[in-house]
């Protein structure tokens, strides 16, 4: 089967924005496992892996194609981090780009009569759904709970629940 290059091109450019979102996730997690947010360090390390897992689904996705997978190299990720809840407000803004990128992808299948990669998108579409809410619902946890240290531990604490309820790829 044969795809556009406009598709060929979108599907390599989210492969640099998953890669790009797995480094920075990564950066966040290791911010939080020295600032002692363990809670957190395991919740971006598992996001991290995650976002590979994005990526690779992608890569396999062309190179079954027979078209070949531009692998990027990333950009450097930010490591200097304010606070937790500025970490997840950034995590969020993150997931809201690539959930654009996706939808930009969709219609580009859509115009292009690509039912192939469309039904193949349509899991990354459901996924970024839940990858938005799980962001929005931790940021909102703030709102609940405060922003005192107290607090903060209790969010920890439902970032480290979070880590082990992780979608399969």
């Amino acid at each position: 089967m044969k795809i556009s290059k406009t598709m060929q091109s979108a599907l390599n450019n989210q492969i640099t924005l998953e890669a790009n979102a797995s480094n920075s996730y990564l950066a966040m997690a290791s911010w939080c496992e020295i600032t002692g947010y363990e809670g957190g360090a395991s919740f971006f390390y598992a996001q991290s892996d995650e976002e590979r897992t994005h990526m690779l689904k992608i890569v396999r996705y062309l190179n079954g194609l027979g078209v070949p997978a531009v692998i990027p190299a990333t950009k450097l990720p930010a490591s200097n981090f304010k606070s937790l809840e500025s970490i997840l407000k950034t995590a969020l803004n993150s997931e809201q780009i690539v959930t654009a990128a996706i939808h930009k992808m969709v219609e580009i299948a859509q115009k292009e009569k690509d039912h192939s990669t469309y039904a193949f998108l349509e899991w990354f579409v459901n996924e970024q759904v839940q990858e938005e809410t799980k962001f929005e619902t931790l940021i909102q946890k703030f709102e609940l709970i405060g922003r005192d240290k107290l607090a903060i531990n209790e969010i920890d604490k439902i970032l480290a629940a979070s880590a082990t309820v992780s979608t399969p790829a």
